[in-house]
């Protein structure tokens, strides 16, 4: 969305060193012991179908590292919410990590269970956040983003079924 080549180069430069701030929302399955942590795991082409990313043990050929930080929103009978701070952004990067620790993202036909909550019409798994230094002006933006419809209609939902 840079406008010129001076603000395509810093953006960049930015995403590079990890300096730009994304928060993702998601419902993903299950519970968590846990109110926050971390996947640090590789991720690379599935080897079984190449349109499909995979989680690889560290040093594996072909892969990138990836890291997700999450932290509990709220949790419901059989769902969590979670937000997502990711350090780097991998293709379908939150998708498979949350799958690759047995919390697939609702609504997910890829990397969720087999029987796919239809009903959602798409993921539940919404950028929230995008903040980072203006590379012209040096000033910080943050930019918000309300949940969606479908999103905010699921959680009423869980809250309603986990009374």
């Amino acid at each position: 969305v840079a406008k010129d080549d001076e603000t395509h180069i810093g953006l960049s430069r930015q995403m590079a060193v990890h300096s730009v701030r994304r928060e993702y929302r998601a419902v993903v399955y299950g519970g968590f012991r846990e109110d926050s942590g971390f996947v640090e795991a590789p991720l690379g082409r599935s080897a079984a179908d190449r349109k499909k990313m995979a989680v690889y043990p560290a040093g594996a050929p072909h892969t990138r590292y990836a890291y997700t930080g999450y932290a509990v929103v709220d949790r419901y009978e059989g769902f969590t919410h979670i937000a997502c701070v990711l350090k780097t952004g991998r293709t379908h990067q939150i998708r498979v990590h949350m799958a690759s620790i047995g919390h697939p993202v609702a609504g997910d036909p890829v990397y969720g269970p087999h029987s796919c909550i239809a009903s959602l019409r798409g993921q539940c798994l919404h950028a929230k956040t995008l903040g980072f230094v203006h590379p012209v002006t040096g000033e910080y933006l943050e930019f918000d983003s309300a949940l969606p419809d479908y999103f905010t209609h699921f959680l009423t939902t869980l809250r309603r079924s986990s009374v």
